[in-house]
């Protein structure tokens, strides 16, 4: 027997499992559970949130192991998008618009070399089991989201909707993030308040030669005017209606008329309509069929429709119009507010809103079958299924999926250089455009044998939303033996985007949903309870948590800290150390039933040994139920205090001297159930605890009973049933270790008569050998008498 617990000890399990490979995935006869993995940005090492989350997931894939089935539970990374190139510009101090983009990929690339090793590290540090641990092309194996075989699922994928006519091109107002310099769709899009100024100015009436007051935080969109309006209830500008106003500094006329999108009480009650000053502003233009007038271009500044301010920044521009309107005179008021804006929620930047031409990929046709999709999967927590359900009831237009990026998945097109005529890449291959010649060797409808190749990219979640099928080899015999993954796991934070955009894109090409299980996790909160980002400098690094205390209390404090899709909860040190002693418990415990040999086979249980026996059992099939819905949380916290309380302070109290029987105040029959008992409970427990420690419990099973926990299934509770109940055990030694110490007695000392209620009468000798009573009596009430 091992003498005490080291978390150095762990390393020894997670490199035997390593070597021998214990959990490579067999496509055998076994029934499958596939977990579809969010692949992390590897932009930065994973930080303890991410650690968390993936601990989770190797308990329920440990679990299901133990349950018979052949778990498919791969690594994946991923290296494709924004997240990288952000990176690789801050670190290298390049630009997307100034840098060579063979030189831009090649920095890309730099920090994905850098970050990678350190990524996989902290997953084997945790002891994750995944099946593989290294990049090919069989089932399990790690898989990099940039890797040719990635990316060419993913152009097959573009191919194919582009053949059933579900990718399209249109110059629409779009999204546009001027710091990451590209389209982005409405799901990367956060909102946050900030300190505008509402400006009120003066436009003249054309038929009244009157000025009339209009209150706006985006003077600088003047030149993109459309309309004017005001609620139909409110009096103050009924006689404006059908007239024409006449825009300050630009002259512009445009109409005045009552619409609802007004508030009366808003301002001065008389609105600007502008072709993209905000959602509201594009689906009005939209509504009136309005041509709107583009004010910024792509590199987001002011255009030629701007007259004076064109070439000038956003920001500036607003200080420039500003200026010239009160240097006329046309500003009356001004006053500063919260407003909230759209701000991309990758680089921070806030949007604007431009006319680009991009690639589409229909979804407003597909969002009430994927609202029935919904239905059809389980949601561990039903919960946050409404996350979902409220993001299809936001969506207002189709996604655009092409992006003015390098490094991503490119898209698969050319075009005829005389006649334009689109030339599509053929599936099975990744493509390069941008670099390489297309699949043809002249343009079909003309001739012509130059082509100009696409040089923009897919979204970075057009790539991510085939995870599912790409991990169960879509198109090939594995997929079509399991077309639905059995599991996807991820945060709440990318419901809008990775879950939503996966079920889309899996129906859109498949046919089918996604997956049968869906488990949102909440987020870990650093210890003031906000969340970790690296921005905020409160990031922990799970391998300096593991350094200091090993990974197994770490897997311990997840699972017993809170319920992941329950809740957030905090993360520190101090709460994360404390879980040692429930480990150094476990092992002392081992150690002390360790010393004891049954002397024969023949027992004799006692009504404590068949209720302690009917305890573990209850938690064994509690624990399952729980497991197989993915919460950890809850069977944990009755194991501890399964080995904590009923285990060790209050049976193995009861049964100590009978286990030792120095003064042979029992049979051997009934020694030997003491001990039996004690490695029936502890090994059945390590069998329940073993998801979420694998490491201490794959020692203690193979030092103490021979056991190897891989091989062996899940417990299935048995029968035992007890007249007593746990709360009972606990009353009567509470209450005479209390008389004890009241009465300044060492636990040891003598107790003269004891009056108990019937029910303890089948336990007498444990009783009597434990608390050292000379005189036990019997009534028929619930108290208990000492003295």
């Amino acid at each position: 027997m091992l003498q005490n617990w080291n978390k150095d000890l762990e390393k020894q399990v997670i490199q035997e499992f390593l070597d021998k490979k214990i959990f490579e995935f067999k496509d055998d006869d076994k029934p499958l559970f596939s977990i579809d993995t969010p692949p992390p940005y590897l932009n930065r090492p994973i930080h303890i949130g991410q650690g968390s989350t993936y601990a989770i997931m190797d308990m329920i894939a440990r679990y299901k192991r133990m349950k018979g089935y052949k778990v498919l539970f791969p690594l994946g990374l991923d290296r494709n998008g924004l997240p990288i190139e952000m990176e690789a510009e801050k670190k290298y101090n390049i630009n997307i618009k100034t840098t060579d983009r063979l030189e831009y990929i090649s920095k890309c690339q730099e920090i994905l070399k850098e970050y990678s090793n350190k990524t996989q590290e902290s997953y084997k540090m945790m002891g994750i089991s995944f099946n593989e641990w290294t990049v090919n092309d069989k089932i399990g194996s790690v898989y990099e989201t940039d890797s040719k075989e990635y990316r060419t699922l993913t152009q097959k994928t573009f191919i194919d909707l582009y053949k059933k006519g579900l990718i399209y091109e249109d110059e629409k107002i779009t999204n546009y993030c001027p710091g990451c310099k590209t389209t982005i769709a409405d799901s990367e899009i956060d909102y946050k308040d900030i300190d505008s100024v509402f400006y009120t100015v003066l436009f003249k009436v054309k038929e009244t030669n009157e000025h009339i007051p209009i209150a706006t935080t985006r003077p600088e969109l003047i030149p993109s005017l459309g309309m004017i309006v005001f609620n139909p209830e409110d009096e103050r500008w009924q006689h404006l209606e059908g007239k024409t106003a006449i825009s300050p500094l630009f002259n512009r006329e445009v109409p005045i008329k009552a619409h609802t999108i007004a508030k009366a009480d808003k301002g001065s009650g008389l609105v600007m309509m502008c072709s993209a000053g905000d959602y509201s502003d594009i689906r009005f233009f939209r509504e009136q069929g309005l041509k709107p007038i583009i004010s910024i271009d792509v590199s987001g500044t002011m255009n030629s429709n701007t007259g004076f301010l064109e070439g000038l920044s956003v920001k500036a521009a607003r200080k420039k119009v500003v200026e010239e309107l009160k240097a006329n005179d046309l500003i009356t008021a001004e006053r500063t507010i919260k407003h909230s804006v759209p701000v991309c929620e990758r680089s921070g930047h806030e949007i604007e809103f431009i006319a680009l031409k991009e690639f589409y990929l229909k979804q407003m046709d597909y969002i009430e079958k994927i609202r029935k999709i919904a239905d059809e999967i389980n949601f561990s927590n039903p919960a946050s299924k409404k996350i979902l359900l409220d993001w299809l009831d936001a969506i207002a237009t189709d996604w655009p999926i092409s992006r003015r990026r390098y490094y991503a998945t490119e898209i698969p097109i050319w075009y005829c250089e005389k006649c334009q005529e689109v030339i599509l890449g053929k599936p099975g291959k990744y493509q390069q455009p941008w670099c390489e010649s297309p699949p043809i060797d002249k343009c079909p409808k003309c001739g012509n044998n130059r082509f100009i190749g696409e040089t923009r990219v897919l979204d970075t979640w057009f790539d991510s939303s085939n995870s599912a099928m790409y991990i169960h080899k879509y198109e090939q015999d594995f997929f079509k033996k399991h077309p639905v993954c059995s599991l996807r796991p991820q945060g709440k934070e990318i419901v809008r985007t990775w879950l939503y955009y996966t079920l889309l894109k899996t129906y859109l090409v498949n046919g089918t949903r996604a997956f049968d299980d869906v488990y949102i996790h909440q987020h870990i909160l650093d210890e003031n309870g906000y969340k970790m980002s690296k921005s905020k400098n409160n990031v922990v690094d799970p391998q300096e948590i593991i350094n200091l205390y090993g990974a197994e209390c770490f897997r311990l404090w997840v699972a017993y800290e809170g319920n992941l899709d329950q809740k957030d909860f905090k993360c520190s040190k101090e709460r994360i150390a404390p879980e040692q002693k429930t480990l150094n418990k476990l092992w002392n415990v081992a150690k002390f039933i360790s010393q004891f040999n049954k002397k024969s086979e023949k027992i004799k249980l006692t009504e404590i040994d068949y209720l302690i026996r009917e305890d573990i059992n209850k938690i064994i099939e509690y624990a399952d139920k729980c497991y197989a819905n993915y919460d950890f949380h809850n069977p944990v916290v009755k194991l501890k205090h399964f080995l904590w309380d009923t285990l060790s302070s209050h049976y193995l109290e009861l049964v100590k001297s009978r286990c030792y029987n120095q003064d042979n105040l029992f049979s051997e029959e009934e020694q030997n159930a003491a001990i039996g008992t004690l490695n029936y409970c502890f090994k059945h427990m390590l069998y329940c605890l073993y998801p979420v420690t694998p490491f201490i419990t794959k020692i203690l099973l193979q030092e103490m009973y021979s056991e190897d926990v891989y091989s062996t299934k899940y417990p299935k509770p048995e029968n035992y049933k007890s007249e007593l109940k746990i709360e009972d055990l606990e009353k009567l030694n509470n209450t005479l270790w209390k008389f004890k110490k009241d009465a300044n007695k060492s636990l040891k000392d003598t107790i003269d008569q004891a009056t108990l209620p019937h029910i303890y009468k089948t336990i007498e000798k444990d009783i009597i050998s434990t608390h050292n009573i000379k005189d036990i009596k019997y009534h028929d009430k619930e108290d208990i008498l000492i003295r």
